[in-house]
């Protein structure tokens, strides 16, 4: 767990939208920011609310879809 006085606080995070958004008007989408030992995730509509991971957590999450894991 980082101690609280490395933690970056989420206001001040760069966030950025996923490639694979709609596009359109509506605020369906997925923003992402990195800070120096965590990945951040939260949808556009509603943004008060985030998900925060490790890299190493989130990559085993995408080995195990990408390999039918339930």
């Amino acid at each position: 767990m980082t101690p609280p006085s490395l933690q970056t606080p989420v206001a001040a995070l760069h966030w950025q939208k996923s490639s694979f958004s709609g596009g359109g008007e509506g605020n369906d989408c997925l923003e992402l920011a990195s800070s120096p030992t965590r990945i951040h995730l939260r949808e556009s509509d509603t943004p008060a609310t985030t998900l925060t991971t490790t890299p190493a957590a989130l990559a085993q999450l995408l080995r195990g879809i990408r390999a039918g894991a339930q």
